[in-house]
């Protein structure tokens, strides 16, 4: 410890919008937590919903929860770690004893704290986890591994939406998070999956990277016969059906195209006033099943292996790299879309 700098650089919000690169103290290092220098934290348009206050998100903040590095120092009960070694950090903290963390249902906790989301992250030269929520990787770029934290969430979204083998899958949106759950499901019981998505930078690099079976390129204009088309050619719907773009009208329509018996996948992040309005007959007489997919737990370590060791792919999806000074330029590149997917490098 003797060694690190008092004070570091960072990315503070004081409130929504009113953001500042600031110096500002080391992080606490509790006596169980892994001190990370940070080498590049994600950006995904989760970060404009906390830019705007939405979310869960609470002020003062150093926003960033997606943060790789590299272990800068130990706290004094800490095993099994060196400092040096490459590592990437689960932004979630759970307090244990919550109504739902004593069911076993820890995502659920009542107390849920998120690095970057509630509690300070990795838009910062350092930042402190504890342990548990440390896991090293070997073969990644630090900016690749940055999507490490995004892919565990596809991890989860696989975990709940257990896909029988042989399921026909229909994803719409083809981003960055979206990309990685099409190759889980590909590789974890989804026979036949289908990207529908605006033809974009997005949707180049879902056809060189193989996520999907077929694609199907929505005009943006009007997509009707597209649309129209999809159900055409898949007269019985599809087994499951993701919404990942997080648009509440692409949403409200997705349910037409599911199976009887299938799944409809809430996988996009909506702004707090949005609603949707879905015949409750339909989903009673064909026993559709609406399932929600948010942040992960214990996922890390499974992610790691299938990102690691290239069975998910991912070369070409962080296309835009920043620094802490160019956040404004950033969060334009993410919300105007040229970024497929950014990051802030202290490299």
């Amino acid at each position: 410890m003797a060694s690190l700098p008092k004070r570091m650089k960072a990315l503070r919000y004081e409130k929504p919008e009113t953001f500042s690169v600031v110096e500002v103290d080391l992080p606490t290092v509790r006596d169980n937590d892994v001190l990370v220098r940070v080498k590049a934290c994600g950006v995904c348009k989760t970060d404009l919903h906390i830019h705007e206050g939405e979310f869960i998100t609470r002020f003062p903040l150093i926003p960033g929860h997606e943060t790789v590095g590299e272990i800068a120092a130990l706290g004094k009960d800490v095993k099994g770690f060196e400092v040096g070694q490459k590592v990437a950090a689960d932004n979630s903290e759970l307090c244990g004893e919550c109504f739902y963390c004593r069911r076993g249902e820890v995502l659920l906790c009542e107390n849920f704290e998120s690095h970057g989301v509630t509690i300070n992250g990795g838009f910062a030269e350092y930042c402190a986890y504890p342990a548990g929520k440390v896991f090293r990787f070997h073969n990644l770029s630090y900016i690749d591994a940055t999507l490490l934290e995004p892919a565990s969430c596809a991890a989860h979204g696989l975990d709940r939406i257990a896909p029988k083998m042989g399921s026909s899958v229909l994803m719409f949106g083809s981003g960055p998070t979206g990309m990685m759950l099409a190759q889980l499901l590909r590789q974890c019981g989804g026979c036949h999956v289908v990207i529908a998505a605006h033809k974009n930078p997005k949707m180049d690099v879902a056809k060189a990277l193989a996520i999907g079976d077929s694609y199907v390129e929505l005009s943006k204009e009007d997509p009707t016969p597209q649309l129209e088309k999809i159900k055409k050619e898949n007269p019985y719907g599809f087994d499951v059906v993701v919404e990942a773009t997080g648009a509440v009208s692409v949403l409200e329509n997705a349910i037409t195209y599911v199976r009887r018996g299938g799944k409809l996948v809430v996988y996009g992040v909506y702004n707090h006033a949005s609603r949707v309005s879905w015949p409750p007959s339909k989903i009673f007489g064909d026993e559709i099943t609406i399932l929600g997919s948010f942040s992960e737990t214990y996922k890390f370590p499974a992610t790691i292996d299938y990102l690691d060791s290239g069975k998910v792919k991912v070369n070409g999806i962080v296309n835009r790299v920043f620094r802490i000074e160019q956040w404004a330029e950033c969060l334009d590149a993410v919300r105007d879309e040229s970024a497929i997917k950014a990051a802030i490098s202290f490299e």
